[in-house]
Parts: C-alpha cells; structure tokens; sequence
C-alpha cells in the first residue's frame, strides 16, 4: 500500500439531537459513573433545528488525541472525555478479540481528532453537553466499529447524554448496579408516536449560565430535604403516569406533569443552600403567561418546563402553535431591528382577540424573549453520508470554515 494512504484519516462524521426532560433528572448517587438519584424521561428535539456536529478522524500520522470544540481546541484530557474514549476504545478491543478482525486492528492504536460544532447557544441551560456526549459516542463507535448498547457510555460523558442516544420519548432507567450497568435510557416511543405534538424553545438568554448544572446538583444533594423525598417519594409515580400519558396522547396529562416537575426541580433549587437561581424575570412571566392563556380557555393547551437556566421549553398541540406564539410575540416585542423572531419550522401570523389580551392582563416584557425556535419531537443520533460535511480536512485538521 502507497504510504500516504497509508496515513489517509479514517473520517466519520455524526449528528445528535438535543434532549428536553419532562421528568427531571437533578442528583447524583456516583459522580464519577455519573449514576442519578432518580430515573427521568425527556423528549428528543429534532435536529433541524437543534444538533451537535461531531466528525472523528483517526490515522498513524496523528501525534495525539485533540479536541476543537466550536472552532476552539479544548482539553481533551477532562476526564469526562477520557471515560467515554477509554471505553469506546476497550469496547472495540473486546470484539475485536471476540470476533477476530472486525475492525483494522492497527487502528485501535491510532489517536483522534475530535471537530464538535452547535447550531445552538452552548451552556446555556439547552442542554448542549447532552448532544455533544451523544454524538461523540456515536460517532468514536462507528470509527472503532463498536456496536450495540452505547446510551451507558454517553451517560459517563453527561448524564443526559444517555437520553439524546434515542430518539422520540426516552427514559433514563436510574438502575441498582453500583457499577451503573443497568443505568440506560430506554426509548419509550418513537419520534413518529405523537405527530401533533410541537415544541416552542422560547431563548430567554443565551449566556451561560451562572452555575453549571454538575456543581448545582452536588449542592443540591448534600443540603436539599426536598431533592431527597422527591427522588424516593414522588418521581417514581410521575415517571408511570408521565409513560402512560405519552402513550395515550393525553396531552392535558402530559402538560400538567410536565409543568409540576419543572416548578418541583426549581423548587429543589431554592431549597439548596446556598440557593439556586436558574429562572428570571422573564421565565416567571412565560410561567404566569402560560397559565393565564390556560385559564382563558379553560383547558390546558399549553406547558412550560424549563432545565438548569432560563429558557422556556413549551410543548402544545399542532393547532394552538400559530396563535401562542402571536401570544408570546405580543407580551414579549422582540428588537424591530433584530434578527429572525421565529427559527425552524414555519408558523403563520395569527390576529389576537382583544378578550385574550385583556384576559391575559400583563405587563409587556418588550426585548424578553430573543428568539423562538419552533420544532416537534426527533429521531436519534445518524451518520451524515456527505464527506463535504466533515468537520476536519484531510489532514485532520477542522476545515476553516468551522
């Protein structure tokens, strides 16, 4: 074989979604295996409006393992990123040595380069690590041909990244095992289960956020009474109640489990002490304006939960999107001159009644809200096909347009 092709990268690039939980994972039981105090059940975004791009190269010429995230190299020695190449790696010996030589066995040898890029704000309460452990997995298992199980993994990157592994409605089983062996995420539907449901990403800030969420939840689990009663005592039956609701499309059921485990998690946040402060102003004024909406008609057409910062997720049926976001559009003006309101799929503009506005009855938050991505539930991590859209060159380097 001609030397430089013997050192020609081997180049897999991978996409993976972003993950909304509706049932809340907060609290460790094992930081380092990063196995949670209670199980939790989230729904996967699509990811035409919201991914993580990962390409992983491998070749005899790389010196060492290198990591750019966003156009910046980091450090690729964080041991978060160590536990997932370490097992990806040892996964791969193993069938090699069980099945003989699946994979190329010099490749095992070879050191990576890592090119990870978001289509959204990074740390900013939207769950990026979640999509960037998934597709990190993903794609460093299909450069070592590693197949089968792989959601344990992306937990020892980020303990929601076990949940963006699937797509649809996805639980996170909290498992016995001390060794985390049975702490996986299941899907519980798949993305084409419930059509009519869409989902609303109201962008409060994009800035990262105060307090990360691994060092919240220590504080969390070593001072909070209510984290501790919660775990044992009420997520159990939500996690039955959330599945069986998803299962029957019972939208009104969903929401308001949805809605109680969101204030529940922020509720175990203020009783954390110091304590936690991930919602604002504006947050508090989607909650009242969600529920005044609500009130107005009389039945729950619309749900609000909101992860470790200040950005609404809110989840509505297909045929109350148009005038909701009119709704959030008319108590939060956005900028004249800023840029698109509204991102990802299409919605039409909706006249609102003065009834419903008066019946609303509050303040204009003008600027509040900085934009609105709208989108429906997922599919799972997939491999991009295209080589034009890997993120490193042929000489394993990110391309500049990174």
């Amino acid at each position: 074989m001609p030397e430089d092709n013997m050192d020609k990268p081997n180049i897999v690039t991978c996409t993976a979604p972003v993950n909304i939980a509706v049932i809340k994972y907060w609290g460790k039981r094992n930081e380092e295996l990063i196995l949670p105090i209670n199980s939790s059940l989230s729904v996967t975004l699509h990811q035409d409006q919201l991914k993580t791009t990962t390409t992983v190269a491998t070749s005899r010429s790389f010196q060492e393992d290198k990591i750019w995230l966003n156009g910046k190299e980091e450090d690729i020695t964080h041991p978060r990123l160590q536990s997932c190449l370490r097992e990806i790696r040892r996964l791969a010996r193993k069938r090699r040595n069980d099945r003989g030589t699946a994979v190329d066995p010099t490749c095992l040898s070879h050191k990576v380069h890592i090119c990870s890029v978001n289509n959204f704000p990074t740390a900013a309460g939207l769950a990026s690590s979640a999509a960037g452990f998934a597709c990190l997995v993903y794609s460093l298992a299909r450069v070592f041909g590693v197949e089968g199980e792989l959601s344990g993994i992306a937990r020892q990157g980020s303990g929601s990244a076990c949940r963006s592994m699937y797509g649809g409605f996805v639980q996170w089983i909290m498992g016995q095992q001390d060794d985390g062996k049975d702490s996986l995420a299941q899907q519980v539907e798949p993305e084409t289960h419930w059509p009519e449901l869409r989902i609303l990403v109201l962008v409060a800030s994009a800035e990262r956020k105060p307090i990360g969420s691994t060092s919240g939840m220590q504080t969390s689990v070593q001072t909070s009474c209510l984290l501790k009663y919660r775990a044992e005592s009420v997520v159990p039956g939500r996690m039955v109640e959330m599945t069986e609701a998803v299962r029957r499309k019972d939208f009104p059921a969903f929401a308001e489990l949805a809605m109680k485990d969101s204030n529940q998690f922020h509720a175990t946040c203020l009783d954390t002490y110091p304590p936690i402060f991930y919602l604002n102003s504006v947050s508090h004024q989607v909650i009242n304006l969600v529920h005044c909406y609500n009130r107005h008609y009389g039945e729950t057409r619309v749900a609000y939960t909101f992860d470790a910062g200040p950005n609404a997720v809110i989840f509505t049926l297909q045929q109350h999107v148009t005038e909701f976001v009119q709704v959030v559009q008319h108590f939060f003006p956005p900028e004249i001159n800023g840029g698109q309101f509204i991102k990802g799929l299409q919605v039409n503009h909706a006249d609102l009644s003065e009834e419903l506005k008066q019946n609303i009855g509050l303040e204009q938050m003008p600027k509040g809200i900085s934009y609105i991505i709208s989108t429906t539930a997922g599919p799972g991590p997939c491999v991009v096909e295209d080589p034009t859209q890997h993120l490193l060159g042929s000489d394993g380097l990110p391309k500049k347009t990174v």
